[in-house]
């Protein structure tokens, strides 16, 4: 099997161009064919000599993933499947006004087994390459307009570090897409050891999926409490500035009659005082088997309105795609036979 040229550095493609017989600058020239003008092959690559292509076409590809199919919800989000492996994964692009995001996955499956995440419930199935990344990027219709992206469809980015470090490299230096990291944020549960890496590597905006702010409850859905404790992911944001540019905000799914209730909201003001930051409250969709349903609007509006009187900035997130399975906590990568 080719090895793949994309998710590679300049000075990575430098080595390939002079192993392959190709003069040093060859690699910078590969790096703007890959990022810059987007080509799906080396032959592609036309200031490159057609001897040096063809010796770079013998060991490497360029490794561009494309999408098998799409759907397209009524209120204009799109749901793209991916092939990764012997399985899929999705990405969700999701456009407003002024802006289209792309929600990318960065592994098959997921470790968390987060009991209320159709995710986490298929177990995980592999890390994704830069290259499986970066496709989401490059191989949706939208790619020339995408304004933002986050990290929150299928997987835990923090655990698939290295990888996820190496396409926020390239989505964000001169050579590669040249994004500035306020157009980026990283969802997380909470991996520690990653996220401080993460937080000193990276100028990306930050999400913290929390959804109850007592211990022993957290412990109930996410098994990554007991190895994570929220209360250690706070310590250790309140060792950062977010008073500038770069943002940090908690993601709360809201469970009717799990998280919704004034006990939970004073509990959430606690564990968050004195940290610059946003709850973003999101409304949960039904999943099979799982013991809790979503809280009306009006439970919503009342969470959000004691956060808000406590000191908190919080805001309830608008669903988007839901009749494709394309909302939160619904990526599970399976692919519609038509």
């Amino acid at each position: 099997m080719k090895e793949r040229l994309l998710g590679k550095t300049p000075e990575e493609l430098k080595a390939i161009a002079l192993e392959v017989g190709l003069p040093a600058f060859a690699g910078k020239q590969m790096a703007q064919w890959l990022y810059q003008k987007r080509v799906h092959s080396i032959a592609e690559m036309t200031n490159l000599s057609k001897q040096g292509r063809e010796a770079l076409a013998e060991r490497y590809e360029v490794g561009l993933t494309l999408p098998v199919d799409v759907q397209t919800s009524a209120d204009g989000t799109k749901k793209y499947l991916f092939p990764v492996g012997e399985g899929f994964v999705e990405a969700v692009m999701i456009p407003e006004e002024d802006r289209k995001t792309l929600c990318v996955s960065s592994q098959a499956g997921c470790k968390m087994s987060c009991k209320f995440c159709m995710t986490g419930r298929q177990g995980f199935h592999g890390h994704l390459e830069p290259a499986d990344i970066l496709s989401q990027f490059f191989g949706v219709e939208e790619a020339g307009e995408l304004t933002n992206t986050v990290f929150m469809g299928m997987g835990e980015p923090l655990d698939n570090w290295d990888n996820v470090q190496r396409v926020l490299e390239i989505l964000t230096a001169p050579w590669g897409l040249a994004w500035s990291p306020k157009r980026v944020t990283l969802s997380t549960i909470g991996v520690l050891p990653s996220l401080k890496k993460f937080l000193d590597e990276s100028k990306c905006h930050l999400a913290v999926s929390l959804h109850n702010p007592f211990p022993e409850e957290r412990l109930e859905m996410m098994p990554v409490q007991k190895a994570w404790p929220i209360e250690s992911v706070v310590a250790l944001l309140h060792q950062y500035d977010f008073t500038g540019q770069r943002r940090v905000s908690f993601e709360y799914t809201v469970f009717a009659g799990w998280n919704d209730t004034p006990r939970h909201a004073a509990a959430l003001l606690k564990l968050l005082q004195g940290l610059e930051c946003r709850v973003n409250l999101i409304r949960f969709h039904r999943i099979p088997d799982f013991p809790y349903g979503p809280a009306s609007r009006e439970r919503m509006e009342a969470f959000r309105d004691l956060l808000v009187k406590g000191g908190l900035i919080a805001t309830i997130r608008a669903s988007r795609g839901e009749d494709i399975f394309a909302a939160c906590g619904l990526l599970a990568g399976k692919h519609n036979e038509r």
